[in-house]
């Protein structure tokens, strides 16, 4: 059951360390485009936090010297050609190898210090992934419209694909091995987050969120999200996705449209039919009798993808199931 705590409360409790009986192989995974102002405090951060910890830098075809300031804060510098914040999750979930994965944005929002606190708890619990949620007391740092559109993108996922969430776009996370091992990630750009999510959700991974601090960018930094582009595009992977892994109910609902539009146009005809004997609309009749067609085909790929989703989920559970768990991992003498 999760709990509700303030940033203050979650950094004060005493958790067990995850490196307790074996050292834990612990990866900080910065994805950054143009992060010149803030690379250097976030890496600097975050090796304060995790001492122990390798923190890989993946640089996205940056021009303003964020290459330069990582490696001088002493980071591990690597760097994916394709543009998008997708193909960089891809290239570093398949590059680097460890046990607990810290996924965080280069843009010096997020706080380092909560990082402690989480790894300890996905540790104890035996989690495979914790969100940070937002919070925020600063206007700048997380404007009107991006709440407005976290919560309705948020709450469609929740819809859909079941509760667990409540804050779908953030972009502090920390995964076990078994769940980065296991994530086919497909997307390019800010959409990762939603592929993500919908992944813990559908193969029922057991996750948490943990509220954080989110703090203003740094003076003279910017935010590479576009409102309303990347929110389109993260709908259409909701959409895509519901296609994929919730079949029936997509293909249900786009029958019920076809069924309605087609009994709406034909009804008419039918009627005037009975009246008269004669059928003088006959597009429409034919229309009509096309849309009530495609009810009853999109309600039979419905039923058969359906099946078809049950045997690819299982194969996933099954992939997943292969991974050893972080206890495993981090209790490897435990009865």
């Amino acid at each position: 059951m999760r709990t509700h705590l303030t940033p203050d409360q979650v950094t004060t409790i005493a958790l067990p360390k995850p490196t307790e009986g074996v050292a834990a192989r612990i990866a900080v995974l910065i994805p950054c485009y143009n992060e010149v102002v803030a690379i250097r405090s976030v890496v600097s951060g975050f090796r304060g936090a995790l001492p122990n910890a390798d923190v890989y830098v993946y640089d996205n075809n940056s021009i303003d010297g964020t290459v330069a300031a990582a490696h001088s804060a002493g980071a591990i510098v690597r760097h994916e050609s394709l543009q998008g914040k997708g193909h960089v999750v891809r290239r570093m979930f398949a590059d680097v190898e460890a046990d607990i994965y810290v996924l965080v944005d280069g843009d010096g929002t997020y706080d380092p210090d909560m990082a402690p606190a989480m790894i300890a708890r996905m540790c104890t619990n035996g989690l495979d992934m914790i969100i940070g949620k937002r919070i925020s007391q600063e206007a700048a740092a997380y404007r009107p419209g991006h709440q407005m559109g976290n919560r309705l993108l948020t709450g469609l996922v929740r819809f859909v694909f079941g509760d667990g969430v409540s804050d779908l776009l953030s972009g502090y996370r920390i995964f076990s091995r078994r769940f980065v091992k296991s994530f086919p990630a497909l997307a390019s750009g800010f959409e990762i987050e939603t592929e993500l999510t919908v992944h813990a959700l559908e193969l029922r991974m057991p996750l948490d969120e943990v509220p954080t601090k989110y703090r203003a960018r740094q003076e003279g930094g910017y935010s590479k999200l576009r409102t309303i582009s990347d929110g389109a595009r993260i709908l259409r992977t909701i959409l895509v996705l519901m296609k994929e892994e919730r079949p029936l109910p997509f293909f249900s609902a786009c029958a019920l449209v076809f069924l309605l539009l087609g009994l709406a146009g034909g009804i008419p005809v039918v009627l005037h039919y009975l009246r008269t004997g004669l059928v003088p609309r006959l597009p429409t009749a034919v229309l009509a009798s096309g849309l009530v067609l495609l009810s009853f085909i999109s309600l039979s790929l419905g039923l058969i993808l359906d099946s078809v989703t049950l045997g690819r989920r299982e194969m996933k559970r099954l992939m997943y199931l292969m991974i050893p768990g972080i206890n495993a991992r981090s209790h490897p003498h435990d009865s």
